[in-house]
């Protein structure tokens, strides 16, 4: 209990300091934010007028310090403003998270398993075949910039094999429904712009998972395990790896969580609708209450599977959990 009150008190300090530099920030910025977006968005609408002023606490009476409590207070409740065209940011947020959630996210799951399994089986093998193979290739590929693997394979499989297509999320047309003909659609669409990610990003953990794996292969209840006869695959997958892939639960955690973030590269180049194109427009339409909310919510993804990740540890290996 004492470890989870701490992880609890941690977590709940670092999302109060975060909530509170998003709110700093704007305000400390050069010039006029809420007259910056207005000139960009002509002819704005009175009420995204009067949350941008809210927001960025120009063009109303107001103390900083009541400010900064209206403003946690609004974010408590999922207030998070109106974007520049009168959009509220949380419907706009939403409506992009299932696409992000389903390419990043299942690719990022991907690529750790992918290079995880990779670095368990060339330090259980290591000096073999396997092993002068299979960590250099994936960590040489996983240094080649992801917008060029990107553009590569749609010049393959999409422009002289025409087999997938160039990019979106699904045909220029089609009305999206639970029917296995649009699913499919989804999936031919996400499938160069996840086979990108997955390339690059698989190698970034073979060689982590390889390194704890050696280390751990030379423990003495590893020893034991096969001093008792126990099979190969057991002692590899139950002994050596279960306690190999600790260390990089944080990590694994910390890129799940940017997964909310997105691809932002990706889903550019492809013209995919998540959160990462999301951020992108926002930025160049100078939308900074959507960027702000966008913050939040990758700073609370981040948080939150930083914190699941401690508890799994914590279960995996109590030692982690003595003061």
């Amino acid at each position: 209990m004492r470890y989870l009150a701490r992880r609890g008190g941690l977590f709940l300090v670092t999302l109060w300091a975060a909530l509170t530099v998003n709110f700093i920030i704007p305000r400390v910025m050069p010039g006029n934010e809420a007259s910056a977006v207005l000139a960009t968005f002509k002819g704005i609408n009175p009420a995204a007028l009067h949350a941008l002023q809210i927001q960025f606490g120009t063009g109303v009476h107001q103390g900083l310090l009541s400010s900064y409590f209206e403003y946690l207070g609004n974010i408590l409740t999922g207030q998070f403003g109106v974007t520049a065209q009168g959009v509220p940011v949380m419907t706009e947020i939403t409506s992009k998270l299932p696409w992000t959630l389903g390419l990043v996210g299942i690719t990022t799951v991907i690529a750790f398993l992918i290079g995880t399994f990779a670095g368990m089986a060339s330090a259980w093998w290591r000096g073999g075949r396997l092993d002068a193979i299979l960590p250099p290739t994936l960590f040489i590929v996983s240094t080649v910039p992801v917008f060029f693997v990107g553009l590569l394979l749609i010049y393959i499989f999409a422009v002289k094999l025409n087999w997938l297509p160039l990019g979106s999320n699904y045909s220029y047309g089609a009305t999206p429904t639970w029917s296995l003909s649009f699913i499919w659609d989804v999936i031919k669409h996400a499938l160069l712009p996840g086979f990108s990610l997955v390339i690059v990003t698989a190698g970034l953990w073979v060689y982590s998972m390889r390194n704890n794996m050696i280390t751990t292969i030379s423990e003495d209840y590893v020893k034991t395990a096969r001093a008792k006869g126990l099979p190969n695959r057991r002692i590899m997958l139950g002994y050596a790896g279960r306690n190999a892939i600790l260390p990089n639960l944080t990590g694994f955690a910390m890129q799940l969580g940017y997964v909310l973030g997105g691809a932002i590269v990706i889903e550019y180049l492809f013209s995919y609708p998540g959160l990462g194109y999301l951020f992108y427009t926002a930025t160049t339409d100078h939308d900074l209450p959507l960027m702000q909310g966008l913050f939040l919510v990758y700073t609370l993804a981040v948080l939150i599977c930083v914190l699941i990740a401690d508890l799994v540890t914590a279960v995996l290996d109590p030692r982690t959990r003595e003061v």
